[in-house]
């Protein structure tokens, strides 16, 4: 590790001194390249000079504790070699982590799949709760979210609506959300005042690029039909709906929300292509775990992740024990604490795990 550190250090004095030549700005692609690597490199060398300052730090410590006579320099000596050793610790475990496999999707976008499952009326409502929460993680963000596709019910909720987000790190920010997100509370068309559990299913994935995903035309059914439900003039009117069915796989894709058939169909074979590229990391991540003693981050929409309690305003994730008792906020998208908190658990799971195999991306 520490080879690889070394490198990293010299590499970013070499950017250095090629980003302060003047003739860098000859080649207008260069100078970009430069600044991307300087950037990517700058905390990790960071970080290292602090651990080599510390161990530097600790020596002269030591030295000074091994040779000192002075009873109460010793004392002195024994303390910052104990905070020092302390300090180390934490600079060595986060290089670690900068250092393990990034995940190749992290800076992507995503497409945001809710869906009502069990619960009738009262799931897609709470369907509709879901999707402002991220929508207003989102705008605090500032992310763009664009809906591709959605299916209402008449008292205003949501059946099931895919939305992409677009913005800087999206998916690393969301992708621990995908799985069974369950709801407790007292339903308001419940006359008896009894709590209901309701559940609904999360799916969060990558945009994918054509050069990731490729799509072949006479791989897709292609099918036009009338829209139906709130849409304006052109519903049952114009065939504007279109459904996708990628023939190779049986996966369908349909969308109707846009006036225009070309529109609906350029998002239908986003949402299909995305789909697609889930589908391929879901068979990686399955080969994979055949090798693993646990899976961690899977994703996996089957498990039941998060628990929205109102009669306690509590919010409860199962993966790692977290309970917060700020629904409110949690539901107008106070996220972060959430989101931060998953992160440093799966990434503490994926350090444990380079040290017995090969380190997995997090």
């Amino acid at each position: 590790m520490f080879e690889k550190l070394e490198w990293f250090e010299k590499r970013f004095e070499e950017l250095n001194k090629l980003m302060s030549d003047p003739r860098a700005w000859d080649n207008p692609d260069d100078f970009p390249r430069y600044a991307r690597e300087h950037s990517e490199l700058s905390k990790i060398v960071e970080l290292y000079r602090q651990y080599k300052k510390i161990q530097t730090e600790l020596q002269n410590s030591r030295t000074m504790l091994k040779d000192e006579e002075d009873e109460e320099l010793k004392n002195l000596a024994k303390e910052e070699i104990e905070r020092l050793d302390s300090e180390l610790a934490v600079v060595e475990k986060n290089l670690k982590l900068l250092m393990l496999p990034k995940d190749p999707n992290d800076e992507k976008n995503i497409l945001l799949e809710i869906r009502a499952g069990a619960g009738g009326e009262e799931a897609a409502l709470f369907a509709s709760n879901l999707f402002r929460m991220y929508s207003r993680y989102a705008e605090n963000k500032g992310w763009k979210v664009e809906i591709m596709s959605s299916s209402q019910t008449g008292i205003g909720g949501l059946k099931e609506i895919i939305a992409m987000i677009e913005g800087k790190n999206v998916y690393s920010q969301l992708k621990f959300e995908s799985g069974v997100h369950r709801v407790q509370r007292i339903p308001a068309t419940e006359a008896g005042g009894r709590i209901h559990t309701s559940t609904i299913t999360v799916a969060i994935l990558p945009e994918a690029e054509e050069v990731e995903v490729e799509i072949k035309p006479d791989e897709l059914k292609i099918d036009v039909y009338r829209s139906s439900g709130p849409g304006g003039q052109s519903v049952n009117t114009t065939d504007s709906a279109v459904r996708v069915t990628h023939i190779p796989t049986g996966l369908v894709v349909a969308c109707q929300d846009e006036k225009s058939q070309h529109k609906n169909k350029a998002k239908a074979i986003k949402i299909l292509r995305a789909r697609l590229l889930d589908k391929m990391k879901a068979e990686q991540q399955a080969e994979r775990s055949q090798e693993r003693k646990s899976q961690v981050g899977t994703g996996d929409r089957s498990e039941r992740i998060r628990t929205y309690n109102f009669p306690q305003g509590r919010v409860s994730d199962h993966r790692i024990g977290l309970t917060l008792y700020k629904l409110d906020k949690v539901l107008d998208g106070d996220l972060d604490e959430i989101i931060e908190a998953l992160t440093t658990f799966y990434q503490t799971e994926v350090l444990k795990e380079s040290f017995s195999g090969e380190p997995q991306s997090v």
